[in-house]
């Protein structure tokens, strides 16, 4: 029914509006809007000190942003098939902006917890950016396209790191989140001068839109197995970024939040390498990217593990299993942008929402395998994650 009324609808215009500056504008939108859930982690050991909170209180600032942007996928992505795509995106980049000017802002530790989750579920206009790009593209061109628009994603969440460990060092923690406030102002000025208008390609009332999502993950094997792989993926991807600020500030290296945001260096080296994974894709199909990417994850973790405590080898691994992480991210929407067109939004919520809650789980076992087992333990359960997303892969 749903799909013979979507067929009827006005499609938005296909390769004559995406131009250069557009995908560029799309990827910075990205880049920017997602940098706001990273920006914490390099500071976890001041925000600790500063707080006096514990480990595992401080833990939860990462985890609940990560849990409000699973929310967000899940509950407010999926009207980007309802409703004008643009309009959504420009009332996010508000909601944003407030949520970050409210952590600058935080007294005590439990406002800085609301923030978090408040971010979290408004940075989720990244994720209607990506599924624009998807449906603006040529087909022939989607995967290097997303590829490139995932570039600018996977730069903000890497690079964010970087911004926000050298700028908490000079200026203090609450300047990381009013600057950060500042460029998404910036960012809504530019998207609102730049996006085209999206028409609408269904007419489902907001319960039946979500209740779609299950209907769609029932109904598509390939959705399913790209969700739990990804989201498995995640898991490791998260466990190591949300503890090696806590393993740098601790004896006997007892390094700050520049050295910790730094690490973001290398991951950003891999995430450049997302439009080439797209385009790969394109060329000999998305399946063995995401065997080769899962691969990589793998061997980097079970180095870390197994291999001595090296700086250097931390920052090696970080490179190789980013580039991993996102080789399988672009390869994996390849796959689901193409199941059913007119449910990309909804498609792309189930995929990231999977992602994003593998990263809250991943954050949250993190810190409690650092508790438990120090570094090796938590690089463990990294390499562990990976290889059961390859056996998922590797299953028929």
């Amino acid at each position: 029914m749903e799909q013979t009324f979507t067929s009827s609808l006005p499609q938005a215009p296909a390769a004559p509006g995406l131009s250069r500056r557009l995908v560029l504008l799309l990827a910075a939108g990205a880049g920017f809007s997602v940098a706001g859930l990273y920006y914490a982690q390099p500071m976890l050991g001041s925000l600790a000190e500063q707080f006096g909170a514990s480990s595992a209180e401080i833990g939860l600032v990462p985890t609940l942003t990560q849990l409000g942007y699973a929310a967000g996928i899940l509950l407010l992505a999926p009207l980007g098939d309802r409703f004008d795509r643009r309009r959504i995106i420009l009332i996010k980049a508000l909601a944003l902006l407030l949520s970050l000017a409210l952590a600058a802002l935080a007294p005590q530790l439990w406002v800085l917890w609301l923030a978090s989750a408040l971010i979290g579920l408004s940075a989720t206009l990244a994720q209607d950016l990506v599924p624009a790009a998807a449906t603006l593209a040529p087909e022939a061109e989607r995967g290097k396209t997303v590829g490139s628009v995932m570039t600018g994603l996977l730069l903000g969440i890497l690079l964010s790191r970087v911004v926000s460990g050298a700028l908490a060092q000079q200026l203090g923690w609450r300047a990381v989140f009013a600057v950060a406030a500042l460029s998404i102002a910036l960012l809504a000025w530019l998207l609102r001068r730049g996006l085209p208008h999206f028409a609408p390609t269904t007419q489902l009332g907001y319960g039946e839109l979500l209740a779609s999502l299950w209907s769609l993950l029932k109904r598509h094997r390939e959705l399913r197995r790209a969700a739990l792989a990804q989201g498995l993926l995640a898991v490791a991807f998260s466990a190591f970024w949300s503890t090696l600020a806590l393993m740098l500030h601790s004896p006997p290296l007892n390094l700050g939040s520049t050295v910790a945001g730094a690490f973001g260096l290398a991951g950003a080296a891999g995430a450049l390498a997302a439009p080439l994974a797209g385009a790969m894709a394109d060329r000999r199909g998305p399946g063995r990217v995401i065997l080769l990417g899962a691969s990589l994850v793998l061997a980097s973790f079970a180095a870390m593990a197994l291999g001595p405590q090296s700086l250097w080898l931390v920052a090696l691994a970080a490179l190789v299993f980013d580039l991993g992480f996102q080789a399988s991210l672009v390869s994996h929407q390849s796959i689901v942008y193409g199941i059913e067109p007119p449910a990309r939004s909804r498609l792309n919520a189930v995929l990231i929402g999977a992602m994003f809650m593998g990263m809250s789980s991943g954050s949250w076992l993190g810190g409690l395998a650092m508790g438990e087992y120090g570094w090796r333990g938590v690089c463990t359960l990294a390499a562990g994650a990976a290889a059961l997303a390859l056996v998922v892969r590797l299953r028929r």
